[in-house]
């Protein structure tokens, strides 16, 4: 085990800890101390996150309806225990070993967090400051594709409590969003979409109550405010779904690109997705855009960990010229946003 994955548990213990998840911040470093759950979660396909998988696989098959005491500690499942859950955590996986060890090993992350739309929001209209033309949109790595959906949803920004900008209130489902720092992010204007697509290696079929399940169990269960959200922004996805692609998106995009009318503006984006990619899989993309660039403007908008922040950007390929602009840093659920530009 090198050092890397022996950080694997208290990594994901911090972040769950930033993130408002208590529970998981206790569970994660209770395993963390259990060689025989990391040895389960180490199961997962290469380069999936051992800790989201093994806790999915619990929550969805509490979800499904399976008894034991662990669910009073879920408030997803209307639980309102708090306290060391990790005795009942620990007694469930060795009850239903199996079923745990099944989906660890099959499943993939593909959690997809409509919030994060309210950060996609500002940045959409800050290109749409500088570039007039139509957009033609392609997201990478959309799961499920609520982030394609961005211009569905309402949104609220507040700072200190007080709603500072407000975009369709009766909205079918409204995101919330704080505002930090002494800018109010720019929500318009708003784009004129042109199209839309996805490129998904392991799409999920909303339809499917299987797939469902399975992205409502991605959502961590001491935050049932998130599963709520996700339910209506799935519910408005399946009014009018858009296009997604299964396949490599790196294979895939070149060619996509290539048939993009010339008479729009093309954005490539993604939200919290090219993590997963290696060090040569991100120049690949770049490679990609700047090849797309040489004979028209593309757009590339970035919602990613640096290392340091979740930060925004937005960068212009055109004939061998890049211009990239820092535009926010956010909380990667999309629960604040900290505009820079």
């Amino acid at each position: 085990m090198n050092d890397s994955e022996k950080a694997t548990w208290r990594r994901f213990a911090a972040e769950a800890g930033h993130l408002g998840s208590p529970l998981y911040e206790s569970l994660s470093l209770a395993i963390d101390d259990d060689p025989a759950l990391k040895a389960l979660a180490a199961g997962a396909r290469p380069g999936q996150p051992h800790a989201n998988l093994l806790f999915a696989a619990v929550h969805f098959l509490l979800l499904r309806g399976m008894p034991h005491p662990l669910r009073n500690f879920y408030a997803t499942l209307g639980g309102t225990e708090r306290g060391n859950a990790f005795p009942a955590f620990r007694d469930f996986v060795a009850a239903h070993r199996d079923q745990v060890t099944a989906l660890v090993e099959t499943r993939v992350t593909n959690t997809n967090e409509a919030a994060r739309s309210c950060v996609l929001r500002a940045g959409f209209a800050a290109l749409a400051e500088v570039e007039p033309a139509p957009l033609q949109l392609i997201e990478i790595g959309p799961s499920a594709g609520l982030n394609m959906i961005w211009d569905r949803y309402g949104m609220r920004y507040r700072r200190d409590g007080a709603v500072v900008a407000e975009i369709a209130p009766d909205a079918p489902l409204v995101l919330e969003c704080d505002v930090r720092g002494e800018i109010i992010p720019p929500l318009w204007p708003q784009p004129v979409i042109a199209g839309r697509i996805g490129l998904e290696l392991h799409p999920v079929n909303l339809s499917d109550a299987d797939d469902r399940d399975w992205l409502r169990a991605l959502v961590w269960p001491d935050q049932p405010q998130r599963l709520e959200r996700l339910d209506r922004a799935i519910a408005l996805f399946l009014k009018a779904p858009p296009e997604i692609l299964s396949g490599d998106a790196l294979a895939l995009l070149p060619e996509v690109l290539a048939q993009m009318p010339p008479q729009d503006a093309v954005c490539v984006y993604h939200t919290i997705a090219v993590y997963q990619f290696s060090d040569a899989m991100k120049a690949e993309l770049t490679a990609i855009l700047a090849t797309a660039g040489l004979s028209r403007p593309v757009w590339h908008l970035s919602f990613e960990f640096d290392e340091t922040d979740y930060v925004l950007s937005l960068t212009r390929h055109h004939q061998s010229q890049v211009m990239s602009r820092r535009l926010a840093l956010a909380q990667a659920h999309g629960g604040w946003i900290d505009w820079r530009a």
